[in-house]
């Protein structure tokens, strides 16, 4: 070489205003560096689309902030949250808590059937893991009341007559609930509707 070099990347010692990134992007091609592609928009209306989409969030950041290392508060991770009702068609048992569980077993209805849509594992503490035991240990069947084909061993099938609220982030391809988490049993008095899997959707 001639004795120089020339090299481009986002310094971790200093900030960069969204300025000095745009032309970042348009005048080295070549660099490591892969930007991102912003969207300017309404954030909310971003948001939403995205959650349609069945993507896991968005991340912002304030428009005239600049492009700084570190954990400062100029940007926001917003994750999608969705809750709908489950039917719980068994559980797992415990690793720690003999008395407890490990995971709850959800199904979703489609048409007159039930389909298997995942477990989940969080969202309850060792007392509620102790009622939910008791509870679904007096519903107790012999035979999975939907089609199973996990690899899972040490599974207790119950009726599906308890219904679970479960907050999650978004579907697997496979037609599985992402990221869940138990948020309480459904009284019988709420009416609570399990979510309806339609024809188009996988199972």
């Amino acid at each position: 070489t001639n004795g120089t070099t020339s090299s481009t990347a986002l310094s971790t010692t200093r900030s960069w205003s969204p300025a000095s990134k745009r032309n970042l992007r348009g005048n080295n091609r070549s660099v490591t560096i892969r930007l991102s592609e912003e969207v300017d928009g309404d954030g909310s209306e971003i948001f939403a689309v995205a959650c349609e989409h069945g993507l896991e969030g968005i991340v912002a950041k304030r428009k005239d902030s600049t492009y700084r290392s570190g954990r400062l508060g100029d940007w926001l991770k917003i994750k999608c949250i969705q809750s709908d009702s489950f039917i719980i068609v068994g559980y797992e048992h415990s690793m720690v808590a003999r008395s407890g569980i490990g995971s709850l077993l959800l199904a979703a209805r489609k048409g007159d059937d039930w389909v298997y849509v995942g477990s989940v594992g969080t969202g309850f503490n060792e007392r509620s893991a102790e009622y939910l035991r008791k509870t679904l240990d007096r519903i107790k069947r012999k035979t999975p009341p939907v089609s199973y084909a996990g690899r899972r061993k040490n599974l207790v099938w119950v009726q599906p007559t308890l219904i679970a609220e479960i907050e999650y982030r978004a579907w697997t391809h496979d037609g599985k609930l992402r990221h869940a988490s138990y948020k309480e049993l459904r009284e019988v008095q709420d009416n609570a509707a399990v979510y309806e899997l339609l024809n188009t959707e996988k199972a």
